[in-house]
């Protein structure tokens, strides 16, 4: 179904009594920022995952306010207030750790010179700063479940796009014409996929018709802000899900290339587990309100790589520990180049992969050294995950976790007399101190 322009359709208004959306589930400061814009005589909506989720009967992460105020004037009613950005300025309001966000209505024309809004060769969305209307705000929206809004005056709901229908068939579909859209914008197509895996939402086929052929607009994105992006597909437990979007619709390739690359192959003629396997593990984290971590993430994501590169280089002689070592920096250098990955996850990650070699020494003071490693537990559950996957064998899985259990290395208990000595121990022999008597004068 292609979407009408705004001067054809009309909004379809659900009134209170036919939404589940209560005032009692929206922040209390995101409700001040409401009220307060009311009061000052401007429209204020609020708009996007809020009030998405919220007609889902899901708890919203943040919430989101649209207004035809302008940054500076919405800036001139809060004290708590700055305003962000350059390619597309928005007011930022802080009540202590939480932040409301305020973007004035835009809309895809210009309206006057002191309004730009430009687009490069490819198409990509440079400026975005021209101001419009709630309704070709609507328009300008990424996808139709993204684009309806509560008004705080009447506390209904307005729909410009079809976004109800969408939401509850299930289905997440780009407003207007997808190709241009992902050209003005190719961070939408890991969005796309974001979306479908987080609300378990099917990507209509419009909408994902021209994605694998548009991959190759993700290299004009910037390596740090793909970053983000990626932390925002695995690191809020559905990371199993937007994995398999990834790969379905050719991203991740774009993403992760070296690892691309080898989940193509099979390992010994056996598919590759051990990704899955730990982004399952860090979903079950993040349902446990455990701690996730990027560090632990890009390790997940690039051991596959990492193993078969020091698996070439053991080949030719190289001691595992170097060739973990070696095969680590080439494969976190050339990652890095394709997606900013600062150098505070890098390091640790390289650390995490070393210590991999480590576990295989049991002999001496090594275990102890390496239990009193500031990153073991990071590279323990590493291990871990690799014997849940059939790389690492069982009893030496078992034994460490034993030791890690304890704390320390189990040390032979001291024989009785008469008893044999553990083998491997030299008994350190002691020098007899000798007095020397004084003789008699």
């Amino acid at each position: 179904m292609r979407i009408q322009e705004p001067s054809v359709i009309s909004p379809v208004i659900i009134p209170r009594a036919e939404h589940n959306i209560s005032r009692s589930r929206i922040s209390e400061n995101a409700l001040k920022v409401l009220y307060r814009l009311k009061t000052g005589g401007y429209e204020s909506y609020l708009v996007g995952g809020g009030v998405r989720d919220l007609l889902l009967g899901r708890e919203p992460k943040d919430f989101d306010v649209a207004t035809n105020a302008r940054p500076e004037e919405v800036h001139a009613l809060f004290r708590n207030c700055r305003v962000i950005g350059r390619r597309f300025r928005l007011a930022h309001v802080q009540f202590g750790r939480e932040i409301v966000e305020v973007a004035t209505f835009r809309a895809n024309r210009p309206v006057d010179d002191r309004d730009v809004h430009s687009n490069d060769v490819t198409g990509r969305l440079l400026r975005d700063n021209t101001y419009g209307t709630l309704e070709e705000d609507a328009f300008r929206r990424d996808f139709s479940v993204n684009a309806l809004y509560y008004d705080i005056r009447d506390f209904s709901v307005r729909d410009y796009v079809g976004g109800l229908p969408d939401l509850k068939a299930g289905v997440l579909r780009l407003i207007g014409d997808p190709e241009t859209r992902y050209r003005e914008d190719p961070v939408r197509m890991l969005r796309a996929a974001r979306f479908a895996a987080k609300l378990g939402f099917r990507i209509h086929p419009d909408t994902a018709a021209p994605i694998a052929r548009l991959v190759p607009l993700l290299a004009g994105v910037p390596a740090a802000r793909l970053f983000e992006e990626i932390l925002k597909l695995f690191l809020y437990g559905f990371a199993q899900q937007a994995y398999q979007q990834l790969r379905q619709y050719g991203l991740f390739g774009h993403l992760f290339p070296r690892s691309h690359t080898v989940l193509n192959t099979e390992a010994q003629g056996f598919p590759h587990v051990f990704i899955s396997r730990a982004l399952a593990n860090t979903d079950a984290r993040v349902l446990e309100d455990k701690p996730v971590t990027p560090t632990f993430l890009f390790a997940a994501l690039l051991w596959e790589p990492v193993r078969q590169q020091a698996d070439t280089l053991a080949a030719q002689g190289t001691p595992a520990a170097e060739a973990l070592r070696r095969a680590a920096d080439e494969v976190v250098s050339e990652q890095i180049g394709q997606v900013a990955l600062p150098r505070r996850f890098a390091a640790p990650m390289v650390e995490i992969y070393q210590m991999q070699a480590r576990f295989l020494q049991r002999e001496g003071k090594r275990p102890q050294r390496l239990l009193a490693h500031p990153r073991f537990r990071a590279a323990y559950d590493f291990m871990m995950l690799r014997a849940e996957a059939g790389e690492v064998d069982p009893e030496l899985a078992a034994w460490w976790t034993r030791i890690q259990e304890a704390g320390h290395v189990e040390q032979p208990v001291t024989p009785m007399v008469g008893e044999a000595r553990p083998a491997g121990r030299r008994r350190r022999s002691r020098r007899r101190r000798r007095h020397k008597v004084s003789q008699p004068a």
